[in-house]
């Protein structure tokens, strides 16, 4: 992975869930990782986050929370032009295809479904994070006009 200095934001009201999600995320070589039990904390750390110049890269975060909901929170963030671009995926112990149709349209960069081993959740990072890398250099390329 080329870019282990993006910061993530792990959301999850479980102890137990963040730890693994960071223990994944430290196995790909991610180490900078803020955490907030609900999305209204997550909210206020990624506001603070913005402001102290420790901006976050990518937000992983659970569906149901007390005080606010990760989908919520994922509509918050997509609301909101400085946040809108931030990959977020949510994680649920539901797979119910409704739930699934309402974090994509509410903007989900993707979506897992616990429990859910380690191999399938290092694909879809490191997948997205590729597919990123790749966009930026392609629109870094210069490419003259040919005239007819």
């Amino acid at each position: 992975m080329d870019n282990p200095t993006i910061r993530f934001l792990v959301v999850d009201d479980f102890a137990t869930s963040r730890k693994i999600v960071i223990k994944n995320l430290a196995e790909l070589g991610f180490l900078e990782i803020v955490e907030a039990t609900n999305g209204e904390e997550a909210y206020q750390k990624l506001t603070e986050g913005i402001e102290g110049n420790a901006t976050i890269g990518f937000i992983i975060s659970d569906w149901n929370m007390p005080i606010m909901s990760g989908i919520d929170f994922l509509k918050k963030c997509r609301a909101e032009l400085r946040f809108r671009d931030i990959p977020f995926i949510l994680v649920t112990a539901e797979g119910d295809s409704t739930q699934i149709f309402d974090a994509t349209c509410s903007g989900a960069t993707d979506y897992l479904v616990k429990p859910f081993n380690s191999d399938s959740f290092k694909i879809k990072i490191k997948t997205y994070l590729r597919n990123v890398e790749k966009t930026i250099s392609f629109s870094s390329l210069k490419v003259k006009k040919v005239v007819r």
